[in-house]
């Protein structure tokens, strides 16, 4: 019965990482998007207010990056003061934490081309810019981690300050997305078609990262929070009991997916460019 019971727990266990592996795959197909998007830009001749366009993109978000950078710098001098040497372990965190939000005030407040707009105006489609699945995952992750964390800090479970941190931060930079993927969305189509291509990578960049930055600051608490609750002594029986492995599974499996995220993220931070042979690798 114990020999039944572990591989029923085995098997639980590798079913509960499948979700994480099929992330990473969407969002390696999400590469393949932005060559396509940036792969437009090359073949095509932006006007004049087309290439100041992504000139004035690269660069504000370059800036707010250093924002980010700085923001997290902050936290983690702050979280010394606060709590001497019980932060040495949020500094990394915390630094993380700054450069995502600098990277989501990038795409929040990125200023609007200055190109002339359709008559009537025209807009595309969210599909057109992003996969629903990865915008959908961003937000169920953000809202297992809100459920998760209330539910652990109603037990007692987290901390007051704990759970504050856990509870805001995703949730701001989750408002902060929806409202970058709206903007994105709303944006009227350019008049000269030259400038097409360039609006629709840069929709597509943003929507990217800010998707991308929000599913980071969700799936990365989240594993460490179904962690926590999966190694709760009070949870743990003599027999096989699956809901431990389950958590600890889910935990494991956020915490990859998250890494997994992050890097793609980083493939995105490259500026849209016009000033490149089409497609080149």
């Amino acid at each position: 019965m114990h020999t039944v019971g572990r591989l029923i727990a085995v098997v639980l266990f590798i079913a509960v990482l499948v979700p994480g592996v099929l992330l990473g795959r969407a969002w390696w197909l999400a590469a393949g998007r932005r060559s396509v998007a940036a792969g437009s830009v090359e073949l095509a001749e932006p006007t004049p207010e087309g290439t100041q366009a992504l000139q004035r993109q690269a660069q504000h978000g370059r800036r707010l990056r250093r924002v980010g950078l700085l923001l997290g710098v902050a936290g983690v001098v702050g979280s010394v003061v606060l709590l001497a040497e019980a932060s040495v372990f949020l500094w990394v965190p915390v630094l993380v934490v700054g450069l995502l939000f600098g990277v989501l005030l990038a795409e929040v407040t990125r200023p609007g081309p200055r190109w002339r707009t359709a008559v009537p105006p025209r807009r595309p489609h969210q599909a057109d810019q992003i996969s629903a699945w990865l915008v959908w995952t961003m937000r169920a992750a953000v809202l297992a981690e809100l459920v998760l964390a209330g539910a652990l800090w109603r037990d007692g479970e987290l901390p007051d300050g704990v759970a504050w941190a856990a509870l805001a931060v995703p949730l701001l930079a989750w408002l902060m997305a929806e409202a970058a993927l709206l903007r994105a969305l709303l944006r009227p189509l350019p008049a000269v078609g030259a400038d097409v291509p360039v609006d629709e990578a840069l929709r597509t960049w943003t929507a990217h990262l800010v998707t991308a930055a929000v599913t980071v600051m969700a799936l990365l608490p989240l594993g460490a929070l179904l962690l926590v609750a999966g190694i709760d002594p009070t949870r743990v029986s003599e027999g096989v009991d699956l809901l431990p492995v389950a958590l600890v599974a889910g935990g494991f499996s956020a915490l990859t997916a998250g890494l997994a995220v992050a890097v793609f993220l980083l493939t995105w931070l490259r500026p849209v460019r016009a000033n490149a042979p089409a497609l080149a690798g």
